[in-house]
């Protein structure tokens, strides 16, 4: 066998496969509206671009240290204590080429064989494949729709042994929109109180919230600070998803010093021209850019819930945050992958299978695209769901 044991563990990512042949379909001609990428379609703020090139013309294009720059590092701490009330020195912090770069370390200076990783279902696609590659076993708590697929604490009870090492929380989530309260938060922390489990905070769409504020998991409680690991990045919340820029806080020395070693031995630095131009992403000059993004993707959230709403057979998951809008077709089709290709070979639109996050009888449209292919695209979907029932 040429190829490792691990990489057989892992599958492709589904939402990279559906887009692909969406570009596909649409190189040979054909007319294509994709709501499967998790991609905002505006441009990284202006403050971002300018820091950009400054360190461009600046010659800042060396080797950086490896866990990133001083000045980004603080910029993070404040940023972190300014929006989240948390209090990380930078010296607890690692800056790495995205937010999926610093999660892949993070599991593996985590998991050993055979440990446990709680993961509440339906579930961003990567979790469980990472946690797979690594050694470990992907527990998958299937959630229900009337909690607004968040994990309650009787669930995470149900499901937290002796070898669970780590416990994922996604808020907002991918890709059902869901984002955790305060109090459903502590309810999950009194539950963890003397288990050895770890949380891992993925904030990556903390900006992008329409509801309620943000509570970050490590700032509801001094037992969940000591056991939770931030990981937040720029792709969402500042439109810079090829730009790759992510980051982890935690009081642990020993998992920054970890993970520090092992990006020492595979990536070295993240790019030190992009750790330049993320300060200005990070310390309020483009604050007003987000929030304008933010309000631009609530007001296609609400295109996008009205159009849909209409169609009968279909019901969709209100989102308080990230961009996606988790939609039943249970009524119609209980096969999300048969729904989805159908509707991409015969209607031209791209979705994600439910299945791919493990839950069938759904899919995922993002509505992260202008408004003409929002209500162009669902329109398409309510003439093939007609097809479909007829």
């Amino acid at each position: 066998m040429i190829l490792s044991e691990r990489i057989s563990r892992m599958e492709e990512s589904l939402t990279l496969a559906i887009t692909q042949k969406a570009r596909e379909l649409k190189a040979a001609g054909r007319e294509t509206i994709s709501f499967s990428a998790g991609e905002p379609d505006f441009d990284a703020p202006q403050a971002v671009k300018e820091a950009a090139i400054a360190a461009i013309n600046g010659g800042f294009n060396k080797y950086t240290a490896v866990s990133g720059i001083d000045e980004l590092k603080e910029a993070i701490a404040n940023k972190l204590k300014r929006d989240n009330g948390l209090n990380y020195s930078p010296k607890n912090i690692v800056i790495s080429s995205g937010a999926k770069h610093s999660l892949f370390q993070l599991f593996a200076v985590l998991i050993n064989r055979g440990d446990e990783v709680i993961i509440p279902a339906p579930a961003w696609v990567s979790y469980p494949e990472m946690t797979r590659y690594h050694g470990g076993k992907a527990i998958l708590v299937p959630t229900k729709a009337q909690n607004g697929f968040k994990m309650t604490p009787s669930e995470l009870k149900a499901a937290l042994t002796d070898k669970t090492k780590i416990v994922v929380l996604g808020s907002p989530s991918n890709p059902t929109g869901s984002v955790y309260s305060r109090e459903e938060i502590a309810a999950l922390g009194e539950v963890l109180k003397g288990s050895k489990a770890l949380v891992i905070s993925d904030e990556i769409y903390e900006k992008l919230i329409y509801g309620d504020k943000f509570v970050s998991a490590a700032a509801v409680s001094d037992d969940l600070f000591a056991r939770t690991i931030t990981v937040n990045g720029l792709s969402k919340s500042a439109a810079m998803t090829g730009w790759r820029l992510g980051y982890f806080a935690s009081v642990s020395g020993e998992i920054v010093k970890a993970v520090t070693t092992l990006q020492s031995q595979s990536t070295t630095n993240a790019c030190s021209i992009v750790q330049k131009a993320a300060i200005a992403a990070l310390d309020g000059r483009s604050d007003d850019d987000i929030e304008r993004m933010r309000q631009k993707f609530e007001k296609r959230r609400d295109l996008a819930l009205a159009a849909l709403g209409k169609i009968d057979g279909l019901k969709p998951i209100v989102p308080q945050g990230a961009f996606y809008i988790f939609v039943s077709h249970e009524a119609i089709e209980k096969d999300s992958m048969r729904f989805c290709l159908r509707l991409l070979e015969n209607a031209g639109v791209a979705t994600v299978p439910g299945v791919g996050f493990a839950q069938e009888g759904y899919f995922r449209m993002s509505f992260a695209t202008d408004d003409a292919s929002i209500e162009k695209g669902i329109a398409k979907i309510a003439s093939f769901v007609r097809e479909y029932r007829s």
